[in-house]
């Protein structure tokens, strides 16, 4: 583990595609109730691979898209509700509190945020960051992957 501005950050490497989803698999199999995952990578990191693998670690069967539009997902045949949040489009925070964020936030399912940084501000302290870093040095599909619990 790397301390980075004195937190604990787990750092895994992916080479494909498929290593990327089975990280998330891994991290939607631990997955606990009323845990938030903020997802941040720019555009093409991979987020929604990631997304994939997490829903499926829960269990969730049905097809995981990007909810760009909706600005919520909601996947509820895993063994937790997913909450799969998408705040690209979000112009300003008080949105969220029109689309009822804290009942998703504070409930018994497992939130996962795309583009949570935009959000910051009503995201709890305890919330589980993963940033995903291409490197195109080291090949069209390295991504760096760095899990960080609170930001």
């Amino acid at each position: 583990m790397d301390i980075e501005a004195g937190k604990q950050t787990m750092v895994r490497e992916s080479h494909t595609p498929e290593e990327t989803y089975a990280i998330a698999l891994e991290m939607g199999r631990k997955a606990l109730p009323g845990q938030i995952i903020c997802l941040d990578g720019d555009l093409g990191t991979g987020k929604t691979v990631f997304t994939q693998g997490f829903a499926r670690g829960l269990g969730i069967q049905e097809p995981v898209s990007s909810p760009t539009f909706t600005i919520i997902q909601e996947y509820e045949d895993g063994r937790l509700p997913l909450y799969h949040f998408d705040v690209y489009r979000i112009g300003d925070v008080e949105e969220m509190d029109e689309i009822g964020y804290e009942d998703y936030f504070y409930g018994e399912g497992v939130c996962l945020i795309e583009w949570a940084k935009l959000i910051r501000e009503i995201v709890p302290h305890n919330a589980i960051w993963v940033f995903i870093q291409k490197d195109l040095e080291k090949g069209m599909d390295y991504r760096r992957i760095m899990i960080r619990q609170g930001e």
